[in-house]
């Protein structure tokens, strides 16, 4: 069966942007922004973007094409003994972050309701925690499943399912040539429309002024490049699967570099909405930049409810808003499913709809453990393991096993013979040595940080079950799955740069 491929390098581009871009891009880096020192974070996120992340996303891009295959078809060709790296993201990355994933699209799907009459009233804080999530007081005690978050997780779950059983054509380059457009429209209008409130030149000043003496602190420059490696999605084996379905000639450097530009580009867009409205909520209550911001998910449904609460028309703000969410998320989950399906297909040559249908069910059950009482602290902890330790160390093998097991001058020769800005050696360097070092810093960092005090002050318990053991349970699943025999041949198939 010939393999799928995208209609255009158009289709391909959005498909790879929709996975970059997701919930992390609107709220996770205008709070680094913001606490590290506002515009001088760009610094070392650039500096981050250009040493780190696009010399490892032509990496992946690269490893797809030449090889032509998903991550275990990829890691496979170079040698069979590598083919469990290949399975490792793609099984942790569905059976871990998309079931959290998907529950926090399934809120901002809620509240994408609940902002037409503001539901939250006033006090937005004790409405997202304690009527809506209704945490219980450790991981241990499940409690009952939330149903307006089961709901959500329905809805999640059906339309992912449907977009991908559609396939590479008809379903990802489609969808996402009307989700992108779609989500840059409705940033655009929150945008334009956060200028307009009072006080937003406060939240602005804030987000670009540069403190400049930040950047002294190790810590500024390892968020920025942490920043830099999950925005793009790598390590997820997302892009590798993405660049296998490209044609034959395309250009692989300016693809990634507009990829890249384009996520970031897009954070530092969307960085502009947030702080205005956190200027204009300061103004309106009277009270410091500082103690209106809130980290990460309390910025998205604490303190952005608050402000629609006190703003004109602010339920149509927060409709938007939460929208804008649900596209950024969507176009995300999506790509996570395709990685895991495209994965299975080139092994196993199993029929794809009905996969799509199985991993969709299953992956429905297994979120349905987000949705309950303990649903957030499960989240905490998978998302932190997941995150830290497994991308950061699949990126460290990555570089590892390609820039110095496998034949990197060649695929740097298929680059180039294909693309019209060309790499040179420096990338090779890069690759081989100063990639692969930031990440083992990174994670030195948090694992010095975890063995001194336990992550979030859980038990060791709920670390080691929960957050290790769903690592190390996904590893023995892609080791059993790299032990199968191959049964559609692929493996034998050479790259496209040694035909």
């Amino acid at each position: 069966m010939a393999r799928e491929q995208w209609k255009s390098e158009w289709g391909f581009l959005m498909a790879a942007v929709g996975s970059a871009i997701g919930l992390g891009n609107i709220w996770r880096f205008s709070y680094l922004a913001y606490e590290h020192g506002g515009g001088a974070f760009l610094i070392p996120y650039l500096v981050a973007l250009f040493t780190a992340g696009i010399p490892l996303l032509i990496l992946e891009y690269a490893l797809g094409h030449e090889r032509i295959g998903s991550a275990p078809l990829a890691y496979a060709k170079i040698s069979r003994r590598w083919e469990w790296l290949g399975w490792w993201p793609v099984c942790f990355v569905l059976f871990g972050i998309m079931l959290y994933y998907s529950a926090v699209i399934a809120w901002c799907l809620d509240y994408f309701f609940y902002a037409f009459r503001l539901a939250w009233g006033d006090d937005p804080n004790t409405f997202f925690f304690k009527r809506f999530l209704q945490i219980s007081a450790s991981p241990a005690e499940l409690g009952e499943v939330r149903t307006p978050i089961l709901y959500g997780l329905v809805a999640v779950w059906g339309l992912s399912w449907w977009i991908v059983y559609r396939g590479v054509q008809r379903g990802i380059e489609l969808a996402n040539k009307i989700l992108m457009p779609t989500l840059l429209l409705l940033t655009a209008i929150l945008v334009f429309w956060s200028l307009t409130l009072d006080g937003a030149t406060t939240g602005l000043k804030a987000y670009v002024t540069p403190d400049f003496t930040r950047l002294s602190d190790p810590k500024v420059w390892i968020d920025a490049y942490s920043q830099i490696f999950f925005t793009l999605s790598l390590g997820f084996g997302i892009m590798i699967a993405y660049a296998s379905y490209l044609p034959d000639r395309a250009d692989i450097t300016g693809n990634a570099l507009l990829t890249a530009f384009i996520n970031c580009g897009y954070s530092l867009f969307a960085g502009i909405a947030v702080f205005a409205v956190l200027g204009f909520m300061a103004t309106a209550e009277g009270k410091p930049l500082a103690e209106v911001v809130s980290k990460s998910i309390g910025l998205a449904f604490v303190a952005y409810p608050k402000a629609m609460s006190l703003m004109p028309g602010g339920n149509l703000f927060g409709a938007v808003f939460f929208l804008c969410l649900v596209v950024a998320g969507l176009s995300s989950a999506v790509s996570i499913i395709e990685a895991f399906v495209s994965a299975v297909v080139d092994k196993f040559g199993t029929a794809r709809g009905p996969l799509v249908t199985g991993v969709c069910v299953l992956g429905f059950l297994g979120s349905i453990v987000f949705a309950t009482r303990a649903g957030l602290l499960w989240l905490d902890i998978v998302d932190h393991f997941l995150t830290h330790y497994g991308l950061v160390l699949v990126g460290v093998l990555e570089c590892v096993v390609i820039g110095w097991f496998f034949d990197l001058p060649m695929l740097r020769r298929h680059v180039n013979r294909i693309s019209p800005i060309r790499l040179g050696k420096i990338w090779d360097l890069l690759i081989k040595g100063f990639v692969p070092l930031v990440l083992l810093v990174i994670l030195a960092g948090d694992l010095y940080q975890d063995i001194t005090q336990p992550y979030g002050g859980y038990s060791w318990t709920a670390l080691i079950l929960i957050g290790r053991d769903w690592l190390l349970i996904n590893l023995a699943l892609a080791v059993f799955l790299a032990s199968r025999p191959w049964r559609t041949g692929n493996h034998r198939h050479p790259g496209r740069g040694l035909l």
